[in-house]
Formats: structure tokens, sequence, C-alpha cells
């Protein structure tokens, strides 16, 4: 075999894995939704189709986020805590998400901070959100009674809503920026 028919062999290869890798990558991109809501049990209350139990608590900086009155937008209600490595691999995609399309998606990521299951307490807290550039709203729950209210128990878990303020999927774990844009484009 002379050396020009082994690079046509060699770019014949090339050719056939890109093209194979590009097939694959459009069929990925059509996986169902269920696919991202692992740990999607539902709980009476909290299943889809329902309205999550409201509630009402302070960021860091004195801002009051109730979440009834984010009725109107979609709504990414995440519960997670600075110490939680799953939170601290997401954090970064939820902002770039956040920073891209809060206006354009009218949507809202609302990331509850288990406040009291913090073990560094608010210095932790403050130190993770310098550390990551948070800028969407971070409430903390200083008395565990919104994580109870929600049943939360393994962290992060997500709970996604729909501008009818009602709940459309519950995700427990971490989210990379594609399935946090796949379930926000799920979103009435």
């Amino acid at each position: 075999m002379n050396k020009k028919m082994i690079g046509y062999v060699i770019a014949i290869l090339l050719v056939g894995s890109m093209v194979v890798m590009m097939v694959k990558s459009n069929i990925e991109k059509t996986e169902p939704i269920e696919e991202y809501l692992v740990g999607s049990e539902e709980i009476p209350g909290l299943e889809k189709g329902t309205t999550p139990p409201d509630f009402e608590l302070t960021t860091l900086t004195g801002d009051v986020v109730k979440l009834s009155d984010l009725k109107g937008k979609k709504v990414v209600l995440n519960f997670w805590a600075s110490w939680c490595g799953p939170c601290k691999a997401e954090m970064p995609h939820m902002q770039k998400y956040y920073e891209k399309n809060k206006d354009k998606e009218n949507v809202e990521i609302i990331a509850v901070n288990l406040t009291s299951e913090e073990r560094r307490g608010i210095e932790g807290v403050e130190q993770f959100i310098d550390a990551y550039g948070l800028t969407f709203p971070i409430p903390m729950d200083t008395d565990g009674d919104v994580m109870m209210q929600y049943k939360v128990i393994t962290i992060p878990t997500t709970y996604m809503i729909g501008t009818d303020g009602v709940i459309a999927f519950k995700k427990v774990g971490p989210m990379d920026e594609k399935t946090l844009k796949a379930l926000i484009n799920n979103l009435d």
C-alpha cells in the first residue's frame, strides 16, 4: 500500500468519526426531559401541577424574597449549602445561565441557602457567594422551616416552577447549563 492510499484511508476514517460524533450529538439533544429528573419522586403537596408552599426569606443584603411575588416568571427554586460538593459544581453553570438568560427568558433563579445546615455559618456562605460571583437572589433559610416544607433531604434539590406558579419538575442532584436550559425551555 502506498503513502497516498494510506492518506485516503486516514481521511475516510477521520470524516467517518466526525459524522458519528455529529449524529451522536444530535441524538443527545433530543433526549426526553424526564431523563434529567433523577429522583423526581412525587411528594404530596409538592408534585407536578401543585402550587408550592409560599415563603418569605431574607438575603444577606437584607432583600426580602417572597416566592408568590414571582408568579408570572419561570422560577428555578434551588436548595443548597456551601459545603455541598455537587452544589459547588452546579453554581457556576447556574450563574452563567442567569447572566445570559435572566431577562430574555423571563426566568428567576432563587437559590435558598440551607443556613441552618451550614458548617461555617454566614461567613462560609458569604465566601461561597464571592468565590463564585453569584448575582441571583440567595435567601437564607436560617431556621430550616423552608427546607422542611419542601422536604429537602438531598442537596442540591431544585424545583422548576412555571409562570402560572405551579411546580413543573423536581430535580435532585446537580445540573449543568445544558440541563438547566432544557428544563427551563420546558416551562410555560
